[in-house]
């Protein structure tokens, strides 16, 4: 009876509740059973290793264990880079000199970046960089300091180039009478052509007095700039002297959007001296073109260039 209360009281320090009336055996079995219960549960990597025959891990058990695990990460990590995607190799971009063909590179050797040439030496230099065979245009490109969304800033204007643009024009006068040099003529047959959207002229002339009668082909004509227009000289009562002067050379100019005129000022054949003059009157038509209200410095900058040739800076000076 000794043994059995001593099995209560041993019993009851862990919580059970059991009576006298309980076997030893039954007594044993629940302290047994609630003794298990209160062991810690092994880790999944204690539960691998090697218990020794104490019940206590050996430290060679503990070190093979460790080394394992290692062996393990070392495996998995492995098997994830051979998983992951070769990167591909990347290509170097080329230079957008190095993109060109290989005439323009040479002609392009010619030219030296950093300078700012003058207005002759440019144009001395750009009959030696056309690399066309072809007679190519020489192009004019001004950089303004100017917003074109403002209305008074909208830099446009026109001349008679005077030594010509080089170009072969058809001229439509929009009237029935008779007009010297002009290659259409006739508000009927132009009426015609314009239904059929047949545009077979470069410039279109046209009377104040015939302008209303054009109104619903200005969808047609607007985009492609054929529009006539008093301050491009197209809307004039003076028709013949329009045409003569359309036929003469005369060129319109006005800013894009970035605040660029872009303008052709002759052909390479035409040699330094005609150029020159074409050069000089664009440039004092632009300089008195400058809007009173800008405060700022006018050109930003001047490049020279034919169709398909290299850029040459210089300055309307």
């Amino acid at each position: 009876m000794v043994k059995k209360a001593e099995y209560l009281e041993q019993a009851q320090a862990l919580g059970l509740k059991l009576s006298p009336s309980n076997t030893i055996a039954e007594i044993q079995t629940a302290i047994a059973n609630a003794q298990k219960a209160e062991e810690p549960i092994p880790t999944a990597v204690e539960a691998d290793k090697p218990l020794a025959k104490a019940g206590k891990r050996s430290a060679k058990a503990v070190a093979a264990a460790e080394e394992k695990a290692k062996k393990e990460e070392r495996k998995a990590a492995s098997v994830d880079e051979a998983s992951k995607p070769t990167p591909k190799a990347v290509t170097p971009t080329r230079s957008r000199l190095e993109r060109r063909g290989k005439k323009f590179r040479e002609m392009a050797k010619l030219v030296d970046t950093t300078k700012s040439y003058s207005s002759n030496e440019a144009l001395s230099l750009i009959l030696q960089t056309s690399p066309t065979k072809f007679d190519a245009s020489v192009e004019l490109h001004v950089k303004l300091n100017v917003d074109p969304k403002q209305a008074d800033q909208n830099v446009r204007g026109n001349l008679v180039l005077p030594s010509g643009s080089g170009k072969s024009l058809r001229v439509a006068v929009f009237a029935d009478e008779t007009v010297t040099d002009a290659d259409l003529t006739g508000v009927d047959t132009i009426t015609k052509l314009l239904d059929k959207q047949q545009l077979d002229f470069d410039i279109l002339i046209a009377p104040p007095a015939n302008m209303a009668k054009l109104g619903k082909y200005a969808r047609v004509l607007g985009p492609r700039g054929l529009m006539p227009n008093p301050k491009s000289g197209t809307v004039t009562t003076d028709l013949n002297k329009a045409v003569s002067e359309a036929k003469a050379g005369r060129v319109e100019y006005r800013v894009d959007s970035y605040g660029i005129i872009h303008l052709a000022i002759g052909k390479v054949s035409f040699g330094v001296e005609k150029l020159s003059a074409n050069f000089k009157a664009v440039a004092d038509s632009i300089k008195a073109a400058k809007p009173t209200s800008l405060k700022n410095v006018y050109v930003s900058s001047v490049y020279l260039s034919t169709s398909m040739g290299p850029s040459i800076k210089t300055s309307l000076e």
